[in-house]
């Protein structure tokens, strides 16, 4: 890799996020990178806010019958069914890789049960070198995915428990917007001990073929990530910053489309303290390090002594 740029230690960029100090606010999205050496050719670490894993479950998963991805106008479908190694071989074979990692590493943790969530969560936390958990209780492409992430009770609950078998690590949640009202899961999330909150993952979709007459995917739908969500992605990132996390004084990182600059500037500017990069990868891995030297850029351009100035600053009239 290229050397460190002055980027990687632009104080401006520095920005704390559910008590996590970190270089820069762009991070990557789970389940786009997966557990870390996938990129690391690609992509300087050293340069990132933080790295997020794929998903972790307690045992290992195979994932959901092919077609998996398929590309739409403006985005991606996926439906890959939480495929992972699982807790025990995550621990032997990916931790060693991610004690190495110069970044912040958090680690998408997802169960099928409240005992999933927190054997999971607890056995992480002995690890120093994973620095937080993103609660993934909100896929829409796994059967009961989305059981935790649609009920205010139920995320409630699973948060505490989670926080509760937590000693070092710190905790984001995050929220799905496939609900009636994502500021109710938020204030939930919150009342749980939620630290942070991450937000939106993507939302429920269906793509099909004209000529077959069947779905695209195996399992018919899949989430909807990309630039086709970036508008619905703000106004959700608004109306939790707005309603529920600036007062409780959650910060929340945001993503759901992000693949500029620009891009980045209008997620802080709904409310969002930090953004993660996902399906722009695909294009670009090194679209996160682009985004942290444009927003050093801006910062020069309108005299900030912090990127972390422009957080929550939509002008209303």
């Amino acid at each position: 890799m290229s050397g460190t740029s002055d980027t990687a230690t632009d104080p401006r960029l520095r920005t704390t996020l559910a008590g996590l100090e970190l270089r820069s606010p762009v991070l990557t999205a789970s389940g786009t990178c997966g557990y870390g050496p996938e990129y690391e050719q690609l992509l300087d670490y050293r340069r990132l806010g933080g790295f997020t894993t794929k998903s972790v479950t307690r045992e290992e998963r195979p994932g959901n019958d092919p077609e998996r991805i398929v590309e739409v106008r403006a985005g991606l479908l996926n439906a890959i069914g939480l495929a992972n190694v699982g807790l025990e071989r995550f621990l032997i074979e990916k931790v060693p890789f991610i004690r190495t990692m110069p970044t912040t590493v958090l680690v998408n943790v997802a169960g099928h049960s409240l005992d999933d969530y927190v054997a999971v969560a607890a056995a992480l936390d002995e690890h120093a070198c994973i620095a937080g958990i993103e609660l993934n209780v909100s896929c829409p492409n796994v059967s009961d995915g989305l059981m935790f992430g649609t009920d205010p009770r139920l995320l409630r609950e699973v948060t505490a428990a989670v926080r509760g078998a937590l000693k070092q690590t710190r905790l984001i949640v995050k929220l799905s917007p496939n609900v009636t009202d994502i500021t109710e899961m938020a204030r939930a999330a919150i009342d749980g001990g939620a630290e942070g909150l991450s937000l939106i993952n993507t939302y429920v979709g269906l793509s099909i073929d004209a000529r077959t007459r069947r779905p695209r995917l195996g399992n018919v739908t899949g989430g909807l990530s990309g630039p086709a969500i970036k508008p619905l992605a703000l106004y959700n990132i608004h109306r939790v910053y707005r309603d529920v996390a600036r007062e409780a004084g959650v910060p929340i990182l945001g993503m759901g489309g992000v693949q500029t600059t620009e891009d980045a500037i209008e997620f802080l500017l709904a409310g969002a303290t930090a953004v993660a990069v996902g399906t722009a990868l695909f294009v670009d891995p090194t679209i996160p390090i682009k985004i942290a030297d444009g927003l050093a850029a801006y910062a020069d351009e309108h005299g900030l002594g912090s990127i972390g100035e422009l957080t929550g600053q939509l002008e209303l009239g």
